[in-house]
């Protein structure tokens, strides 16, 4: 009699931890992710349209709209040809790397505006703004290099960072940059 009591209990511990087994298997399946609510609330570091535009006597009037979103920085670039007409720059010419040239090798008028933004939660814009920009200036200048004598360029560059705050609503922000040139900068979601 021995013999049928220990199947029982053998039994019945071979249930217990089948149960439990069985339990522990089924329970993560009774537990559901919380629903996802959606809503039509734009959240306020989503993309942004951002229209810059350039008003300036040395580099022309400019206007592009891009998009861009919270934390993200975006260039705006234009190259456009020098008011003087088409200079010819040569090769040997120091710093001819760093020239804005155009297609035909000729030097142009360059303006390159980097936009960083960050919305803060009441959809208020804190915009880190970097200029850059290069034009010819004047007639070019006699230069010795590699023993030869070249007509050179002169190259006028500005370089300035601003930061200012703004709202996202569609409302505009010029700032005066110290060459002259108006920079406005529009943002609407």
């Amino acid at each position: 009699m021995r013999r049928p009591l220990r199947s029982t209990r053998s039994l019945l511990a071979a249930c217990a931890c089948a149960a439990a087994f069985a339990g522990v298997a089924i329970a993560p399946a009774t537990h559901a992710a919380p629903p996802i609510t959606v809503t039509s609330k734009t959240p306020t570091s989503g993309p942004i349209k951002y229209t810059v535009k350039v008003a300036s006597k040395a580099f022309g009037n400019l206007q592009e709209t891009r998009t861009i979103s919270s934390g993200q920085t975006d260039d705006f670039n234009w190259k456009t040809a020098s008011t003087a007409g088409a200079t010819p720059v040569p090769e040997q010419c120091p710093g001819y790397m760093s020239l804005a040239l155009d297609a035909n090798g000729a030097l142009a008028r360059q303006i390159s505006v980097r936009l960083a933004p960050i919305v803060a939660d009441d959809g208020t814009a804190t915009v880190q703004m970097s200029v850059q920009a290069s034009v010819p200036k004047g007639r070019a200048t006699t230069v010795k290099t590699g023993g030869k004598t070249l007509q050179c360029p002169q190259v006028t560059a500005m370089s300035q960072v601003v930061r200012f705050t703004m709202p996202t609503t569609g409302a505009a922000k010029t700032v005066a940059l110290n060459d002259g040139t108006r920079v406005t900068v529009s943002a609407k979601r």
